[in-house]
């Protein structure tokens, strides 16, 4: 459940009519049913706000395809929320609203050309920030995040991804001292500092967790792995983002959580 004393607003955008035509990298086109992505999105939302999140929807994007993961258009911490600069260029016009709807939380840093950054790449762990080095998001991209976050006391470091989008398709935190990982995408000594739980080898897209507060959010494709989890003491709420996976879509990349 969410930490005592601490309120937390989930940031959502509605799933675009034009998600079929979204960007994909490592998946094969599929057909995407709106209608059931939409319903799968709902339910998420739920389950945020059972969690106590006050749910805040930034005005939907229907002509942006990839709109619904909103995550990627910035990375926020206590002190700052830093804009990103998408990867893909159809993704940019994203950005805007979500910035605006930030700036009443936070102060706002930006990235600008030719960095390129999307918060899938970023993980944070209490004062360490893990970025991606994919598609998406490239060097320049990670400097100026490590600018904007190092006089906050956040160390910044790169790590290698392949055979994912995104950093968070390859490992997500369970808490300050676990990560969930799929080892066959990131190296796992560079987490060496960490307790690391690997998915189950039958599901590699399992590796992708989000935190709230003390709660966990979880697909709820991955049985096999959701079970190696509950066995380690761990208590996941499970939520069906099957259709949003198609988009290349999976929990944490359908929210900004900001702590308030």
């Amino acid at each position: 459940m969410p930490e005592p004393n601490t309120s937390w607003i989930a940031f959502t955008r509605e799933v675009s009519p034009t998600i079929v035509d979204c960007e994909l990298t490592h998946l094969r086109r599929s057909p995407i049913h709106v209608d059931v992505a939409r319903a799968q999105h709902r339910g998420y939302e739920r389950l945020l706000q059972s969690l106590g999140c006050e749910l805040r929807r930034v005005a939907a994007a229907p002509d942006c395809p990839d709109a619904v993961f909103i995550e990627d258009t910035a990375v926020v911490v206590d002190e700052l929320a830093v804009v990103a600069r998408p990867g893909a260029r159809s993704r940019r016009a994203e950005v805007k609203p979500v910035a605006e709807a930030l700036a009443a939380l936070r102060p706002i840093a930006r990235l600008v050309q030719p960095g390129t950054l999307d918060g899938g790449d970023v993980l944070v762990i209490g004062r360490s920030v893990f970025v991606g080095q994919t598609a998406r998001t490239n060097s320049g991209g990670l400097t100026q995040l490590r600018e904007a976050l190092q006089p906050f006391g956040y160390t910044v470091q790169g790590i290698a991804v392949s055979g994912c989008l995104h950093l968070k398709s390859a490992v997500t935190a369970l808490d300050d001292q676990t990560v969930l990982m799929n080892p066959a995408w990131v190296q796992r000594a560079e987490f060496g500092r960490y307790r690391v739980v690997d998915v189950d080898v039958e599901e590699p897209m399992g590796a992708n967790v989000l935190r709230v507060g003390h709660a966990l959010v979880y697909g709820a494709s991955y049985p096999r792995t959701l079970e190696r989890l509950r066995a380690l003491g761990f208590a996941p709420q499970t939520v069906d983002a099957s259709e949003l996976a198609k988009a290349e879509g999976a929990v944490t990349c359908c929210s900004l959580i900001v702590r308030v």
